[in-house]
């Protein structure tokens, strides 16, 4: 397949690229696209075929269900049952960072969402995704990461390129993502306490801001542990291993002076990349080194993650070695992100 790339800096002047793009999702095709949170890999979420080649393209389980991407909040109505408290999401956070949840309705196939009776729904605040969803119309776009399936998600065009390039008809380059991390994901529940939601993978829109909207916020289990033999993914990213880099990934958790002391001794003896804290640079060898930010800059860290997972793989060391982060604010989504790139691996030093 021939894959066209259109480069994109400017909505002004851009309206036939977006109207070309549109066109090929609304027949069938497949499109990628940026978003403020990752590169997306669009299709027609009312296509069952357009779903299977979303997973074809990716290499992607069928179960692991699929967002639809809408260019305002209040277009989920025609896809799911929506009620008060999506609306209130919608009006705290939408356009923006997070993926509710919801009841499907008939227009949407189980393709579409991995065999699910509910449906992922996202409206994102990006200008490009924005033009290309309302060129769409009445076609919600059905958007993965834009990465083959396990790899670290891309947060630019060149990612994408090196994944996707002749598997997709159209990648749009529009520059670096802005957060760097997927959407929040969360679903909603009820209970003889009343409404609650439930947080399936965290993002830039943290427990705390959710409770803003929601008091209940409840942890999905998936979200800090491995999912159990046989549970099914009720949203995307919840898989035991994902967002991986080629190279052993091998999270180090300790006191901040223990961790130093174990990667320097590392790099006196073998081979290793290292994502480490710019505080932490001057006490390193400069080699294989991949600064993730300042300690305390967890917008920078979730920014340049995946970014820097791509690029200290080409390091072609032995192992990979990052901190273990906190599991408060935005560092849950670096927690959640990053022990599903080790598979887990942590070692206590």
């Amino acid at each position: 397949m021939h894959t066209e790339i259109i480069h994109i800096t400017d909505l002004t002047g851009s309206s036939a690229e977006i109207s070309l793009a549109a066109a090929v999702i609304r027949a069938g095709g497949l499109v990628v696209f940026p978003t403020e949170t990752v590169y997306g890999l669009g299709g027609n979420g009312l296509d069952a075929e357009a779903s299977r080649k979303i997973y074809a393209a990716k290499g992607r389980p069928s179960n692991n269900p699929l967002i639809i991407h809408i260019h305002d909040p209040a277009e989920a109505d025609k896809y799911a049952y929506t009620g008060n408290l999506y609306n209130r999401l919608a009006a705290a956070f939408m356009p923006g960072p997070l993926t509710v949840i919801l009841p499907k309705r008939e227009c949407i196939p189980y393709a579409t969402t991995g065999g699910l009776d509910t449906v992922a729904v996202r409206c994102p605040d990006h200008p490009i995704a924005h033009a290309l969803l309302k060129e769409c119309g009445d076609v919600p776009v059905a958007a993965p990461s834009a990465n083959l399936s396990g790899k670290p998600s891309p947060t630019v065009a060149e990612h994408v390129i090196a994944d996707l390039s002749g598997r997709v008809d159209i990648i749009i380059d529009g520059g670096e993502s802005d957060i760097g991390l997927e959407s929040t994901i969360v679903s909603i529940g009820h209970d003889h306490e009343g409404e609650y939601l439930t947080l399936l993978r965290p993002g830039a829109v943290t427990a705390d801001a959710l409770t803003c909207v929601c008091e209940r916020v409840v942890i999905a289990p998936a979200v800090l542990e491995q999912m159990k033999e046989g549970e099914r993914p009720l949203s995307p990213g919840m898989m035991y291993k994902h967002y991986a880099p080629a190279t052993p990934l091998v999270l180090l958790d300790g006191a901040p002076e223990d961790v130093l002391a174990f990667l320097q001794r590392e790099q006196a003896e073998r081979s290793c990349a290292i994502l480490c804290y710019l505080e932490e640079m001057p006490f390193l060898k400069n080699e294989n080194l991949f600064p993730v930010g300042g300690k305390d800059d967890l917008a920078t860290q979730a920014h340049c993650l995946f970014s820097l997972l791509r690029e200290a793989d080409k390091a072609e060391a032995s192992v990979m070695y990052a901190h273990l982060p906190d599991k408060s604010g935005l560092g849950l989504a670096l927690y959640n992100r990053m022990i599903r790139a080790a598979a887990h691996t942590i070692r206590r030093v």
